[in-house]
């Protein structure tokens, strides 16, 4: 019976500590303009906000950053206080994504920090055989 009781103790703390510990760790993805209209209950969770980052709006201050991010037309005042420096592809119109939480002073502090470079990835263009490069290739018989 003891044993019984153990076993039923163990699993309930588990339990107990999966729930709080996957609760308190949950963070949900809102756009700026679904930010701004939540009300209170954007005070109490851990967010991740994505957009833009406005161009000039970016300052440096050894691993912290202040910056503006733009979705469709809003504008969000953005704080970062990160244990590592902000990734090198964070620059002006880069898109950007900042994760922690909203302050009653309408600025979010963020904790993490992600950048996609603004450049566009496209392949290199391919290569057209010029009259030169024609001209030193064998002839086929």
């Amino acid at each position: 019976m003891k044993i019984i009781a153990a076993v039923v103790i163990v699993l309930g703390t588990v339990a107990y500590l999966a729930f709080t510990g996957g609760r308190d760790n949950k963070s949900y993805y809102v756009t700026i303009s679904e930010l701004q209209g939540m009300g209170d209950k954007a005070y109490v969770r851990h967010l991740r906000v994505a957009g833009n980052v406005a161009p000039g709006s970016i300052h440096r201050s050894g691993t912290n950053a202040t910056f503006d991010l733009l979705e469709q037309g809003r504008k969000l005042s953005v704080v970062y206080q990160g244990s590592e420096p902000p990734p090198d592809t964070f620059k002006d119109d880069a898109q950007a994504l900042a994760v922690g939480t909203y302050s009653h002073d309408g600025v979010f502090h963020a904790t993490e920090l992600q950048a996609k470079c603004a450049s566009k990835y496209a392949p290199a263009p391919a290569a057209t055989p010029t009259a030169t490069t024609a001209a030193a290739m064998p002839a086929a018989h």
